[in-house]
C-alpha cells in the first residue's frame, strides 16, 4: 500500500460562533466546541483512510481561553501517526475575535480513529509519509502517547480482578 503524506489529509475548518451555540452568559458551550474538533479530526481521518472511521478515543481535550457569540472559530488538523488500523490527529483550537484581530489558542486535542471496511471491521490504512522534522517531532510524541496507553491498559489489567 503506498504512503500518504501528512499534506494531504490535513484540514483547516473555520465557524463563526452563533448565540445557539452558547449558554446564557455568552459563553460557546465546551461540547459544541468538542463536537468540531471531533469533526475536523474525522475528515482528516477520512481523507487519509478513504474509507469510513469512527473514533476510537479523545487521548486529551485542554481548554485554554472561553469562546463567545461573534468569534471565529478555527481549527487546524492534521495527522501525527498511523499504525495499521488507526490514526492518530492532533487538532488545535483557535478564535479570533473578529473586530479586533486578536486571536487566542483556545483549545487542542488528539484523538484516535480507527478505520472501517464496508462490513464495519477495521481495515488496514495507507502508511503516514514524514517530510519534515516538524512531523517527525509530531509522530516520535504520538508514539510516545501511544506507549504510555499501553502501558496504562496493561497496569489496569494486571490489576483488576481475575
Amino acid at each position: 500500500m503506498q504512503g500518504r503524506k501528512v499534506s494531504e489529509s490535513m484540514v483547516t475548518l473555520s465557524h463563526v460562533m452563533q448565540p445557539h451555540d452558547a449558554n446564557p452568559a455568552g459563553n460557546i458551550h465546551g461540547g459544541i466546541i468538542m463536537k468540531m474538533i471531533d469533526n475536523a479530526a474525522g475528515v482528516v481521518a477520512i481523507r487519509h483512510a478513504r474509507s469510513n472511521v469512527v473514533t476510537a478515543s479523545i487521548e486529551r481535550l485542554d481548554f485554554h481561553h472561553p469562546v463567545y457569540v461573534g468569534d471565529l472559530v478555527t481549527l487546524k488538523a492534521s495527522l501525527n501517526k498511523v499504525g495499521r488500523t488507526s490514526m492518530e490527529i492532533g487538532v488545535r483550537v483557535e478564535s479570533e475575535q473578529m473586530a479586533s484581530g486578536k486571536i487566542k489558542h483556545t483549545a487542542s486535542a488528539y484523538l484516535t480513529f480507527v478505520a472501517l471496511d464496508k462490513d464495519g471491521k477495521s481495515r488496514e490504512v495507507a502508511p503516514l509519509v514524514i517530510e519534515s522534522k516538524e512531523e517527525q517531532r509530531r509522530q516520535h510524541n504520538a508514539q510516545l502517547r501511544s506507549s504510555q496507553r499501553t502501558l496504562e491498559r496493561r497496569r489496569q489489567h494486571d490489576s483488576s480482578p481475575q
